[in-house]
């Protein structure tokens, strides 16, 4: 391979490192960007942003490669963190990471890179970039990652063909337990660092307290199925559909509403109706009102040059889930309209709808609607 000019994403964590060496070791010209996209309270308990910096220079340092430290904060409010507050406010639960990778990392990252001399980027992701040929000359398809257990796929499928065509992913190739082994065997500092977990600028603070900063709570009437209260929420932009803890409600038996799921059936959000500023639950996790059949999403990306043909495919309405596979049609508005073989769970507006064709991401869109299998309460 032709000797390149490699701008890679250093995080602190031992992906991107390992994404670094292995780029390294192929010849490349390497170097490494820190980006800082939160800094509202980076002196908090919460926020590692600057334990990761000080990790990320640690492993350039190893690998004799230099690093810069690039602030993207104010891109990151305005593009993302603005947008996941509206979303929060509609009474939706969006996915900042998705709109991260897509607006700052794949965007402002990229033509950052490009702007001081990159033929590439590379970020340590567990996904795939495949080059094939196709009737409209060279494509870029995103494939999983190798590993069924990080593929990250679903997280990149906003990426267009642009932004495939500059992008590497170099342990895409590998399973999470050879790229911990590369890492100790290299000696990196961080070869044993722990996995983040979370939504970014959040860390692993309670939501509902970082929450509470940026949005009105309203508190508001629980409901069952049958309409009766049963509690009082603090605010329907503080739950999502399928969320079972912090409902205050656990110890509240009712056989009758039960479904014959037992006394002690737990309690899960069905529904947020914001006009009665009113939260429905249910009891049992195979509820029919937890239980999807079809969805309509909106705002629509594709990785490929073209949308897809209706069609047969598999899709993932969260991360972590197993391909679910489904009918693709397109309704009169435009929108993915999505028939499931079998009753999806806990559908919510806000999150993503990502399709694949086997282990091709083909894209997807923000799902807006979902029907349930019985019908909720008007």
């Amino acid at each position: 391979m032709k000797k390149q000019r490699v701008v890679v994403g250093l995080s602190g964590g031992v992906d991107s490192a390992v994404s670094a060496y292995l780029l390294k070791q192929q010849g490349h010209d390497v170097v490494g960007i820190f980006m800082k996209n939160w800094e509202d309270d980076d002196d908090s308990e919460y926020c590692s942003s600057n334990v990761d910096f000080v990790d990320a220079a640690a492993v350039a340092d190893v690998l004799g490669i230099e690093i810069e430290h690039i602030n993207f904060a104010a891109e990151y409010k305005d593009r993302v963190f603005a947008e996941f507050l509206r979303e929060y406010q509609a009474g939706r639960t969006p996915n900042p990471d998705i709109l991260c990778n897509a607006e700052i990392k794949f965007k402002a990252f990229l033509d950052h890179a490009f702007s001081v001399g990159a033929d590439k980027i590379a970020t340590g992701h567990y996904a795939r970039v495949r080059e094939v040929a196709s009737t409209v000359g060279t494509e870029f398809q995103l494939l999983k990652g190798l590993d069924p257990s990080k593929d990250q796929s679903y997280f990149l499928h906003r990426l267009n063909q642009s932004q495939l065509s500059k992008t590497w992913f170099p342990v895409g190739e590998l399973h999470k337990t050879e790229v911990r082994r590369i890492a100790s065997d290299i000696g990196l500092p961080n070869a044993k660092k722990k996995d983040s977990t979370g939504i970014c600028f959040i860390g692993e603070r309670p939501f509902r307290e970082f929450l509470n900063r940026y949005i009105a709570n309203t508190p508001g009437p629980i409901q069952d199925e049958r309409g009766r209260q049963i509690g009082t929420h603090v605010g329907l932009s503080f739950y999502t559909l399928g969320q079972r803890q912090g409902l205050g409600i656990g110890g509240i038996k009712d056989k009758g509403a039960q479904r014959g799921s037992g006394e002690h059936a737990p309690w899960f959000v069905a529904r947020k109706d914001l006009s009665r500023n009113t939260l429905f639950v249910v009891q049992g996790h195979d509820h029919p009102w937890l239980l999807s059949g079809q969805l309509t999403a909106d705002d629509l990306t594709w990785c490929a040059s073209n949308a897809p043909a209706p069609g047969r495919y598999a899709a993932k309405t969260r991360y972590r889930q197993s391909d679910a596979p489904c009918t693709l049609a397109y309704n009169d508005k435009g929108e993915l309209a999505l028939a499931f073989d079998e009753p999806q769970w806990a559908v919510t507006p806000g999150q993503s709808a990502v399709l694949y064709d086997g282990e091709v991401c083909v894209g997807g869109g923000v799902i807006a609607s979902a029907a349930a299998l019985e019908n909720l309460p008007a």
